[in-house]
């Protein structure tokens, strides 16, 4: 394997490009390198949901990025799905529901969703009550709203375990998906940056790799940050081992691997790197 195995399908978070016009976004992300710029409507200013955004904005997202020779793999759905105000909750999934049967206008194949907090003022941000069995009912019962507009779009959702959220990690993620059932069309985003602590990433052989033995089969992207004291940032200035990292993809087949955490003028030394570390992997297996 070479390193365009990977520079085919690696790409970045388009909000990483903040533009005016989607042309604007598209060119950015291609001349940073990347094949691929994963879709959020915050990167034109716009709210991520694309409440009140008619379909010709749609439209016009696709036209810009084709013209770059840019694919949208997925697009971002992120929102609060346990918000502890139920009327914010319910205007937000009518908003996610809509952008959900949408997507397809972007040539997404994927829709990406947070699995949500009782925080009511920061969605990535852990509450106690988040391991709750009333937690866990509100998010079944938003998903389970959600999959129909997703099986009806032609897309798959995609859920990402995030620390601060009531899937924190890969046990849960496996217990969300066992639920749904193997016909659900929903998936995982790995990101194994959010697997691991500072204090943990000593272990990221033995936690990445009973997460992927868990989630493999329905691994359906992944995305590139890194874990350094006090948070996350760019791939490549913490600890994560992506040598390791990639080993442990090939054992799933290719998927998107978007880039997150990265600010605009890192972006091409993170594509850069990304390469040369998955050519190195790959090298020596």
């Amino acid at each position: 394997m070479t390193a365009a195995d990977l520079s085919a399908r690696l790409g970045i978070f388009a909000r990483t490009f903040r533009r005016d016009d989607a042309a604007e976004v598209a060119e950015a992300v291609r001349t940073a390198g990347y094949a691929l710029g994963h879709w959020n409507f915050a990167a034109l200013g716009l709210p991520t949901l694309a409440g009140g955004i008619p379909r010709s904005t749609f439209l016009a997202v696709r036209t810009a990025f084709d013209a770059a020779g840019i694919a949208v793999p997925s697009v971002s759905c992120t929102y609060n799905v346990i918000h502890p105000d139920k009327a914010q909750r319910r205007q937000q999934t009518d908003e996610a529901r809509r952008l959900i049967s949408l997507s397809g206008l972007l040539g997404a194949e994927v829709v990406t969703l947070c699995t949500g907090t009782r925080d009511a003022d920061d969605m990535w941000r852990a509450h106690p009550a988040n391991s709750t069995a009333d937690a866990w009912k509100d998010l079944r019962a938003t998903i389970e709203e959600l999959l129909p507009a997703a099986a009806d779009a032609g897309v798959v959702l995609g859920i990402e375990p995030e620390p601060g959220n009531v899937v924190r990690d890969a046990r849960h993620a496996a217990r969300l998906l066992a639920e749904l059932g193997d016909s659900a069309p929903i998936g995982i985003i790995f990101d194994p940056a959010n697997l691991l602590t500072p204090s943990t990433v000593d272990q990221q052989e033995r936690i990445l790799t009973e997460a992927v033995d868990l989630l493999g089969p329905r691994i359906i992207g992944a995305q590139a940050k890194d874990v350094i004291d006090g948070g996350y940032s760019a791939a490549g200035m913490g600890d994560m081992n992506y040598d390791l990292v990639f080993r442990l993809l090939s054992r799933i087949g290719p998927v998107p691997v978007i880039v997150q955490d990265a600010a605009e003028d890192d972006a091409r030394r993170v594509h850069d790197d990304l390469v040369r570390r998955y050519a190195a992997a790959r090298v020596g297996q």
